[in-house]
């Protein structure tokens, strides 16, 4: 058994959600203004028809002439039509409403995503924000179409409370016997619904989590014949997030009930009350008849808004979860000078330590110097931590004690958009993005001409199979498309950091994914890339550790030995040790 995911990623409340939505709709106030006068003006036509059904049903019964009998029904084909055409109107206006606040508040959220701290992206796992990305952002889409049904039902209530003034108020107020069966109904269902959609919500993220660490691991799950156990963790997370969607549709079931009884409640008052009225003279066969159509009239609009509580609240736990990542403290993209200095910058640490969430300290009192377009490399066995010191050094997430400098800047006070164009991280695991080869390079440097392309591609080596490609850059690749060998998507990451031209790089074991055939082309491609550079390479092939000016031995969290390749072979330490192992 395997408990619930923790949810570290907030879920706004509900005032801050509806706060954050209003203000996206508030970003189109044309848009706002014609959607209101619209749906006013069609809900205005759709109420005069009843009214004017009464007064036909008045004079009928009065004998009235044929010609004003005429004249009413023109009225009425009038406002009908009137009404037919406006609402058409209205409900694409609160359409297109609707759909650009929702996609302003989805770039938002992406933008925020992508900005997220690495630390905390790596603590809540891929599957809750996954979710919130794409089924929560399509929860929320789908819902556009039910909020513009909502705000033209939610308009027509109000106008068809106004004409019902304009008839007896006794039949009017008969009307209003239904409100405490809706007041009971709502008090009931709404704190219940809200708690059930946003449990459903949360048990969706446990299932994309638990299916996303199932198809990343495939080939572990292969390798130890994990395939019944791991099906049986799909198996579960899949049931919960069942079991939470009944819960949720059998509150709504009960509430869908409730909302008829009301209707054939406030149906039978309006009718009797009227009968009583007419038999006592005190008002008319018409304004009985209006009344009973202006009520039959909001049965579909009260309907919409009563009954569509049951997808406010699914779309709401939904727009909670985006307003929680749109609501992080991230910081705000910054347009950053490309042609700013690319002078080397050193790299300096000091007593830096470092404890990963609920985990041991890995890294204990770390202080080194990188001097300007020097290279290290940074050596030790498994869990030594050397790719923690590269991450710090890096930038991609900061140390929980101790200071990192760049050059004469704090590393913490640099923007995430300045620290990028100082820094190029490249990692053992690099992702081949989908669309054109050219596109994937340009996501270093989207200004970038094709001639800048093939310098780059030609300087890591990878030129020569480029040319090869059936299309050249404009080769699609990326999933379902042309494949990738891990050497040459090793070349398309260091040809990205080479476009991005910055004074310092990192490489994180950039050549442990290729195979014999292709590490020494790859450990070529990071020399010509490191040239020039202030650079710190975690070297998993030691041929690769020699080429760097000096090399720092980790283990057990600290720096154990420190110097140039042939001092550390003098010395006979550990790193001669495992440099006369790996030459032998």
């Amino acid at each position: 058994m395997t408990g619930p995911v923790p949810t570290i990623l907030p879920v706004a409340t509900g005032r801050v959600t509806a706060a954050a939505f209003w203000r996206a709709l508030r970003r189109h106030p044309v848009l706002a203004w014609t959607s209101a006068a619209t749906a006013t003006a069609a809900s205005g036509a759709a109420v005069v028809v009843p009214i004017l059904l009464g007064r036909l049903v008045d004079l009928v019964v009065a004998g009235g002439t044929v010609r004003s009998l005429l004249l009413i029904s023109g009225w009425i084909l009038a406002a009908g039509l009137a009404a037919a055409a406006l609402t058409g109107v209205s409900r694409w206006l609160v359409t297109e409403w609707g759909t650009r606040a929702c996609a302003d508040l989805r770039e938002q959220v992406l933008d925020h995503a992508l900005r997220m701290d690495a630390a905390r992206l790596e603590a809540v796992g891929s599957g809750d924000v996954a979710s919130r990305v794409t089924e929560d952002v399509e929860q929320v889409t789908d819902s556009v179409q039910l909020a513009a049904g909502v705000f033209t039902s939610l308009v027509t209530v109000v106008i068809t409370f106004a004409g019902f003034a304009t008839l007896d108020w006794r039949i009017a107020a008969a009307f209003l016997v239904v409100f405490p069966v809706y007041v009971l109904s709502l008090r009931r269902f709404v704190p219940r619904a809200a708690r059930l959609y946003a449990a459903e919500r949360q048990a969706a993220a446990v299932r994309t989590q638990s299916l996303l660490t199932t198809f990343t691991g495939a080939r572990t799950v292969h390798a130890y014949g994990m395939q019944e156990p791991q099906g049986r963790r799909v198996d579960e997370a899949s049931r919960g997030a069942v079991v939470a969607r009944l819960r949720a549709v059998r509150g709504f079931l009960w509430f869908a009930n409730m909302m008829n009884y009301a209707e054939a409640i406030g149906l039978t008052a309006v009718l009797l009350t009227g009968f009583l009225l007419v038999r006592g003279e005190v008002s008319t066969v018409g304004d009985v008849t209006a009344a009973a159509l202006l009520f039959h009239r909001l049965f579909g609009p009260l309907g919409m808004l009563l009954i569509s509580f049951n997808d406010v609240q699914s779309a709401g736990a939904a727009l909670a979860r985006l307003v929680g990542i749109a609501g992080l403290d991230v910081p705000a993209a910054r347009v950053v000078d490309p042609a700013g200095s690319r002078a080397p910058a050193g790299v300096v640490a000091t007593s830096v330590s470092h404890r990963y969430p609920d985990g041991p300290t890995v890294l204990h009192d770390v202080s080194i110097e990188v001097a300007p377009g020097e290279s290290l490399a940074i050596v030790g066995e498994s869990g030594a931590g050397k790719t923690t010191l590269a991450a710090i050094l890096g930038g991609v997430f900061p140390a929980t004690g101790g200071k990192v400098w760049l050059g004469d800047l704090p590393i913490d006070d640099l923007h995430p958009d300045e620290l990028r164009r100082l820094v190029g991280v490249v990692t053992q695991e690099v992702h081949v993005f989908a669309g054109t080869l050219a596109d994937d390079l340009r996501l270093a440097a989207p200004h970038a001409d094709d001639a800048q392309l093939h310098a780059a591609l030609a300087l890591v080596g990878a030129d020569t199979w480029v040319a090869a490609l059936p299309d050249g850059l404009q080769t699609v690749v990326g999933d379902g498309e042309h494949h990738l060998t891990p050497s040459q998507a090793q070349q398309v990451a260091l040809a990205r950091i080479a476009l991005l031209d910055p004074p310092i790089v990192v490489l994180d074991e950039a050549t442990a994914e290729a195979g014999s055939a292709g590490a020494r082309q790859l450990e070529l491609a990071s020399a010509a890339l490191v040239r020039g550079r202030t650079a710190i390479v975690v070297a998993h092939r030691l041929t690769q550790a020699q080429a760097c000016d000096r090399i720092a031995v980790m283990a057990h969290g600290r720096i154990v030995e420190l110097g140039s390749p042939e001092e550390l072979v003098a010395a006979g330490g550990t790193y001669a040790t495992l440099w006369s192992a790996w030459h032998r």
